[in-house]
């Protein structure tokens, strides 16, 4: 006899399990089937629904949702952003996310995204660039050294061949975390006393700093023929990383234009600065990198769709990995309409 399922019990990967799982896959396995998660679901684009993010800004920093569905599954990320925190012992970034059934809209799942969102930014940024960057790039340059750097290096090694990295921060002490952190990955790796000198010789330029302002961290003499500039820093009003005159030279890509052109580089740009979006170009619908001797950009926020991805990916691995806890989320009372007689029934056992 088939056991009936448990309907007040929702799965929930924590911290822990995460940390577990991503070691028992491998990290760099994990970025690379990641990756293909993010890029199946950016070729059926179309059928999600799309939102800007949904923003509560304040003086210390934003904390978001992110919502999204294809019609089957129904996923959304909360996420928070306060460069503050790093003063205080706290992250910058912390998030966790929910994946439901939309036929009853049951959660099936309820996950830590701290570690994952990290994990997602960087398969996200690598699989762009194995669209945009040149086939011979081998050497990146990454401009900010904090929670993101080292996912960054791993995802573009395993997806684009990246190994030879250009490190700077404004701490020194991040880059020589980031040096230790990559030892025995295959790197050679330099540390850097500017952000001018990291661009020298670099084929992806990697910006990802924290600062929550519009900060001028590549200017336009950094920028040579060939490059490919992945920026992933600027992520709200306000907040950005390169020169606007880097835009003007560039072919830029974006992920979902209504909410970039509101939060990404192109915030600095007129309404109708010309974009590509990447999932076309996954497609098939839109040309990526037509020369060598091109400047691609890709203009990265984050979007609801890779959080999605990055949820069905490990909801996909729990089966196989048992790393998660059964979470008693959902009332389940023995008829549904008798709510309150669970109350009832919970008193008699006190």
């Amino acid at each position: 006899m088939t056991p009936l399922p448990k309907l007040n019990v929702v799965p929930f990967v924590s911290v822990d399990d995460m940390m577990k799982l991503v070691l028992r896959v491998g990290v760099e396995r994990f970025l690379t089937e990641l990756a293909a998660v993010i890029e199946e679901d950016f070729r059926r684009w179309e059928m999600f629904e799309k939102c800007p993010r949904i923003p509560s800004h304040s003086e210390e920093g934003v904390i978001e949702l992110m919502p999204t569905s294809d019609g089957t599954l129904y996923g959304f990320k909360y996420v928070n952003g306060h460069p503050k925190n790093m003063r205080e012992g706290r992250q910058t970034v912390t998030a966790f996310g929910v994946l439901a059934d939309v036929g009853n809209g049951y959660p099936m799942l309820l996950s830590e995204m701290t570690i994952l969102t990290a994990l997602r930014t960087a398969a996200t940024s690598a699989l762009v660039a194995k669209y945009l960057a040149r086939p011979d790039a081998r050497t990146m340059a990454i401009i900010g050294n904090g929670a993101q750097s080292e996912f960054q290096a791993i995802a573009f090694k395993a997806i684009c061949g990246i190994d030879r990295l250009r490190l700077f921060d404004i701490d020194r002490d991040a880059s020589e975390k980031c040096r230790r952190n990559l030892k025995g990955h295959g790197f050679e790796i330099t540390i850097c006393a500017s952000a001018e000198e990291a661009v020298e010789g670099a084929d992806i330029i990697t910006t990802v700093t924290a600062d929550k302002q519009c900060a001028t961290i590549l200017t336009d003499n950094m920028v040579g023929p060939g490059v490919h500039i992945n920026a992933v820093g600027g992520d709200c009003p306000g907040k950005t990383e390169l020169h606007r005159d880097i835009l003007q030279r560039s072919d830029v890509f974006v992920e979902y234009p209504p909410q970039t052109r509101i939060e990404g580089e192109i915030q600095q740009m007129p309404a109708d600065f010309p974009v590509r979006e990447v999932w076309q170009v996954m497609a098939g619908r839109a040309p990526g990198r037509r020369s060598p001797g091109d400047i691609t950009l890709f203009d990265s926020v984050g979007f609801a769709i890779e959080d999605f991805s990055a949820l069905r990916y490990v909801r996909d691995k729990l089966a196989e990995t048992g790393l998660f806890t059964e979470l008693d989320l959902l009332a389940d009372p023995d008829e549904p309409r008798d709510l309150y007689g669970m109350l009832l029934r919970c008193k008699a056992k006190l």
